[in-house]
């Protein structure tokens, strides 16, 4: 039985300018079948299994369903509106892993240097500085600011390594946003975010999706960068073990650099938002 907290959520499903007519693109969602497609007004449309509409929002250049009753919003990302800024969708990935863990995992500083060397992070530069996390009640999202990491090349744009700053934010159970700094424009900053799609407790496609500042990169080249840093991280997701993300806080060993992680998990505990989660030890 799928928590109604988990139903009511709403989900990504496909590139909007990519949806084409009936019938469209077969996928899943929450383990149902969902096809989403143009119909013959032009109009996005996303059914369920038994032939219902679902409930469609497009943003950030993506179709997003809902397959519940929506009790909120899609969140925003005011950056997404700021003149000068290009949005780059980056297609998607197919990962075998809990939704929640792909998340997770996006929220982690700590593997840079050792599964992006030379790109995000290497050595000596290995250690996490205190940096805080808050659940902000008035938004109901978790955030983490004041991170820091020297990386060696933070994007396409930027020439030789650069101390990085970080915000990571947490607006919904499957999506997550990272500002970072902008090597083009410092005291701006650079917008990343994954927005993940449930097919299953243990299967997921991730679409990942920038706004950036960068007039000199071909298009092409942001893309391929983005899907080489997730690609990395794909290897190391697959084999995760629990392959569910575990929840209990005595399941895992958190360390100062999990304080992202520690209440990204209290936070979906709470909600009831369990679906991809393990609540127990084995």
């Amino acid at each position: 039985m799928i928590p109604q907290a988990v139903q009511d959520c709403w989900y990504p499903l496909a590139m909007a300018a990519l949806t084409g007519p009936y019938p469209g693109r077969a996928t899943q969602l929450l383990g149902q079948p969902i096809r989403v497609f143009r119909d013959a007004a032009g109009t996005i449309r996303v059914q369920g299994d038994a032939g219902a509409d679902l409930p469609v929002i497009l943003r950030f250049g993506h179709v997003w369903a809902c397959p519940g009753t929506p009790q909120r919003d899609l969140f925003t990302i005011p950056e997404a509106d700021h003149p000068g800024r290009r949005l780059v969708d980056c297609g998607v990935v197919r990962v075998k892993c809990s939704p929640l863990r792909a998340v997770e995992n996006f929220l982690d500083i700590a593997h840079f240097p050792f599964v992006h060397t030379d790109i995000l992070g290497a050595e000596p530069h290995t250690e996490v500085g205190r940096y805080e996390v808050h659940i902000r009640e008035d938004t109901d999202e978790v955030w983490a600011t004041k991170v820091r990491f020297h990386q060696p090349q933070a994007a396409m744009s930027a020439e030789g390594g650069i101390e990085t700053e970080y915000m990571y934010r947490v607006p919904a159970p499957t999506a997550a946003v990272l500002y970072k700094t902008c090597p083009a424009r410092p005291g701006d900053w650079d917008v990343i975010g994954i927005f993940v799609q449930p097919l299953t407790e243990e299967l997921c496609d991730v679409w990942p999706w920038m706004a950036l500042y960068d007039d000199v990169t071909p298009q092409a080249a942001l893309i391929q960068f983005q899907q080489m840093i997730f690609l990395q991280d794909r290897s190391i997701l697959e084999n995760q073990i629990p392959r569910l993300l575990p929840l209990d806080p005595g399941m895992e060993i958190p360390t100062q650099a999990d304080l992202t992680s520690v209440a990204y998990r209290r936070w979906l505990k709470r909600k009831g938002l369990t679906y991809g989660a393990q609540m127990v030890a084995a």
